[in-house]
C-alpha cells in the first residue's frame, strides 16, 4: 500500500511540483492550498503524513497543526516553512510535528522525512492493535461493552 500524504501550501506552483515529486516515488499524494481547505480533505479522508507550510494566509500552519492531531491524532505532520523562527518550531513541536524543515528542502531529504514519519505511525498503530487484540485475549466478552 502506498503511503498517503498531504501536501499543504499555500503557493500552488511549489504544492504541484512537490507533490509530482513525491508521486514520481510512488505516493499516493493529494494536495491543499490553504489551512481550511486541508482540514476539510483531512476529515474526509485517511493520511499517513501531512507536509504543511507554517506561513500562510487565513488559518496559519500551527492553527491547522492543531486541528489535524484533534481531528486525526495519529496523523504526521512534517512543518515546511521560508520562514523558519525558533518560537514556531518550538510551538510546532510541541502541538506534536514529527519535524520541521526550511524551504527550499532537498527532495531526498523531505523524503526520509515522510518514511521515517510514516514509520512511527505505523508503530503507533500496530501498538493499538495489539494492546485491543490482548484486550480481547484477555476477556472475550470486551468486545460487547459499550465503547
Amino acid at each position: 500500500m502506498k503511503i498517503r500524504v498531504l501536501v499543504v501550501d499555500d503557493e500552488e506552483q511549489f504544492v504541484q511540483q512537490l507533490a509530482e515529486r513525491l508521486r514520481l516515488r510512488d505516493y499516493d499524494v493529494n494536495t491543499a492550498l490553504n489551512g481550511d481547505q486541508a482540514l476539510n480533505t483531512i476529515q474526509q479522508y485517511n493520511f499517513d503524513v501531512v507536509i504543511l507550510d507554517v506561513a500562510m494566509p487565513g488559518i496559519d500552519g500551527i492553527e491547522t497543526l492543531r486541528e489535524i492531531k484533534n481531528i486525526k491524532p495519529l496523523t504526521e505532520v512534517i512543518m515546511l516553512t521560508g520562514h523558519a523562527t525558533v518560537e514556531s518550531a518550538i510551538e510546532g513541536m510541541k502541538l506534536g510535528a514529527f519535524d520541521y524543515l526550511i524551504k527550499p528542502t532537498n527532495t531526498e531529504d523531505l523524503v526520509m522525512k515522510v518514511n521515517s514519519a510514516y514509520a512511527r505511525k505505523a508503530n503507533h498503530e500496530e501498538r493499538i492493535r495489539q494492546a485491543k487484540a490482548n484486550e480481547i485475549f484477555s476477556s472475550p466478552l470486551s468486545v460487547f461493552r459499550d465503547k
